[in-house]
């Protein structure tokens, strides 16, 4: 395989266009091996050389989003959840295979615009053979070219970190260096940030995450935060060890003084815990959906909780529908007969009513 010397490197059949002006700089251009193993399929994208010769070490994206995706002609569908722990199938004990593997075929039929995964992709990042499973069961979305983006979770880190993150870049290549990301997709605007870092006031991801909402695009009507802790949950039912640290509560605060500054409507996307949550506050969406197939959690539900069943287990993913009108989302749960039902359904935004013309008769 060669490599083309343009920006932009495309690989069939996934049709993936490559970046390396935004890689490290001892890293002008990669060669990858096999294209199958690349699941970040970012079909028609285009990777933005914002990044300075002397960019900060883990500072490694300036205001701009780190990618580009085409602006859809008119409707557009993205779903979003997390904690599948993809692992070799005969681990029950862990993970449930056959509802991950249903969520996988369902989300391939669904052919949404893009997937943001929050986290725990394999049930053990240190295990390459966590993420061969991965690459075989998820076979359906390289065959639909659907745009993938993942959030780093703690699993993915199991074991040996460096060696959690080698087995990351090699599974997703296009994130080669990148542990944080933004993409920009008309008026959608993706952060996907790394909640094994510090997002506390004065850490890098802050400061980028600042940068991110200060310059968004100015068509940007919706921000999608994807993370893998909550930074707004209720607890695990006699288990605080999932509990809403203080690193993503500072998260939580600093999306909630943004989004009073800003006209976009701020969804914020995590896992962690294994269940499906929903709550609202000071302007901000904050979901929980931890239902990828990982072992479900009973959950001590609040009143703050606007999702009040306890329907158990509750695989599921949510998917979000936006046009003209504005964006609504449906979570679908996987029923014991094994089939996918609507169960809770909610407005993020409507579109707001044009004004009236002034009258030709209006009084001067």
């Amino acid at each position: 395989m060669t490599i083309a010397a343009t920006a932009a490197l495309k690989i069939r059949p996934l049709r993936l266009a490559f970046c390396p002006a935004a890689f490290y700089r001892a890293l002008p251009c990669l060669a990858l091996s096999c294209p199958a193993l690349a699941l970040l399929l970012l079909a028609g994208a285009s990777c933005n050389a914002d990044s300075p010769a002397k960019t900060p070490k883990g500072l490694i994206s300036q205001p701009g989003p780190t990618f580009t995706i085409p602006a859809p002609s008119g409707s557009w569908t993205l779903i979003a959840y997390g904690d599948m722990r993809f692992t070799d199938p005969s681990n029950t004990k862990v993970t449930n295979p056959a509802a991950r593997q249903a969520l996988v075929a369902r989300v391939a039929a669904e052919k949404p615009d893009a997937v943001l995964l929050s986290g725990d992709v394999p049930y053990n990042g240190s295990v390459a053979n966590d993420y061969a499973v991965f690459r075989q069961e998820t076979e359906a979305w390289r065959g639909a070219g659907l745009r993938v983006f993942p959030a780093m979770g703690n699993h993915e880190l199991h074991g040996s970190a460096s060696l959690g993150l080698e087995n990351w870049w090699k599974t997703f290549p296009e994130l080669n260096g990148r542990r944080w990301y933004s993409v920009r997709f008309g008026q959608c605007y993706f952060i996907t940030v790394d909640s094994n870092l510090e997002l506390t006031p004065g850490s890098q991801q802050s400061a980028w995450v600042a940068q991110q909402l200060q310059n968004l695009p100015a068509e940007t009507k919706y921000v999608f935060v994807s993370l893998h802790h909550p930074p707004m949950a209720d607890p695990i039912a006699g288990d605080h060890s999932h509990d809403v640290r203080p690193n993503e509560a500072a998260l939580a605060q600093q999306l909630e003084t943004a989004a009073r500054a800003t006209t976009a409507k701020i969804v914020v996307i995590a896992g962690h815990v294994h269940a499906y949550q929903r709550f609202a506050r000071n302007g901000v969406v904050y979901l929980v959906s931890g239902g990828g197939g990982a072992a479900q959690h009973h959950i001590a539900r609040s009143p703050r909780d606007l999702y009040q069943d306890n329907v158990f287990p509750n695989f599921h993913y949510i998917k979000f529908m936006g046009d003209a009108s504005g964006l609504k989302a449906t979570t679908y749960r996987l029923n014991e007969s094994g089939t996918f039902v609507p169960s809770d359904s909610f407005v993020v935004a409507t579109a707001k009513p044009a004004a009236k013309a002034a009258t030709a008769g209006a009084a001067k």
